[in-house]
């Protein structure tokens, strides 16, 4: 996993991550395609940090579904290995657990705004996807009238191999860009297993910290993911060193390269008021 708290600190001091946002150096074949292609269309909204969170070890955003009303409880996402309660097991899930977790909400310039307060864990799990969905206690319309922020929008469809991407991540206030590089079949680290993972192109090189930092499409401006793990040091599926698996089960170990979980699938599973209904149709999330 993109550790919660351990080797962070030290990556601050080492990367000086901690101090004004970083944005990544952008992929040269994005660059170059960029030039020898003529502009069509709008350009892509920059993405700002507007919308995401920090908690007191990860980062996460807030989010809602193309459906959401103005008067829902909004929603919190981040990793299922940022549990408060720690890493749920194989099989593991998570629901409507009471918290009063506490997340720093920012502005477009990474400055911390406001509190929100989460009334209870919603959904958690590490088991086929590694996420966490917190209820707080104020609706999308009181956080938009207080705070004059948004909360980012779900994507409801498969994300693209090559789609130009920006991981924001709350708690460093930092951003990486890259590209996505493709998907993965099966991605395995230590007792956990993840399905249809993202993977990303080398210049997102996140870190402890990043975890539950929101994916977001540059075209869209909408949540496609949630960054999760990177391969650290080259080992074979172990803890911070997730390998590969493919259809016919043969294992790949990228060393240095970054994964996140596809969000599309809990979008179903969001329902009146905020409520997280697994018995929704549509809705693939794992049950209890």
């Amino acid at each position: 996993m993109n550790k919660p708290l351990v080797g962070a600190f030290l990556a601050a001091l080492l990367l000086g991550a901690g101090a004004a946002p970083v944005v990544a150096a952008e992929p040269a074949q994005r660059a170059q395609a960029r030039e020898a292609a003529p502009v069509a269309g709008p350009a892509a909204k920059a993405v700002t940090f507007a919308g995401t969170v920090a908690l007191s070890n990860c980062s996460g955003s807030v989010v809602r579904s193309p459906d959401s009303a103005p008067t829902d409880p909004a929603l919190v996402l981040s990793n299922g290995h940022c549990l408060e309660s720690g890493f749920p097991g194989p099989g593991e899930v998570v629901v409507d657990q009471p918290s009063s977790r506490s997340f720093t909400l920012l502005d477009a310039s990474g400055d911390g705004v406001g509190t929100l307060r989460a009334s209870k864990v919603a959904y958690g799990t590490m088991t086929d996807t590694d996420l966490s969905l917190y209820e707080t206690t104020s609706t999308y319309q009181q956080i938009e009238d207080r705070y004059g922020i948004r909360a980012l929008e779900l994507e409801t469809g498969h994300p693209k191999e090559g789609a130009a991407i920006t991981v924001a991540s709350g708690y460093w206030k930092r951003t990486y860009s890259c590209d996505i590089d493709g998907f993965v079949h099966r991605l395995k680290e230590g007792r956990w297993t993840w399905k249809d993972s993202v993977r990303y192109t080398p210049e997102c090189r996140t870190i402890g910290g990043t975890s539950g930092s929101p994916v977001i499409d540059d075209a869209t401006g909408k949540v496609v993911a949630v960054n999760n793990t990177g391969n650290e040091s080259g080992r074979r599926c172990t803890d911070n060193n997730p390998c590969e698996i493919d259809e016919n089960g043969e294992v790949t170990v990228r060393e240095g390269v970054n994964y996140a979980q596809q969000t599309y699938t809990m979008v179903p599973c969001i329902g009146v008021g905020s409520t997280i209904d697994l018995d929704r149709e549509g809705c693939a999330l794992p049950k209890p």
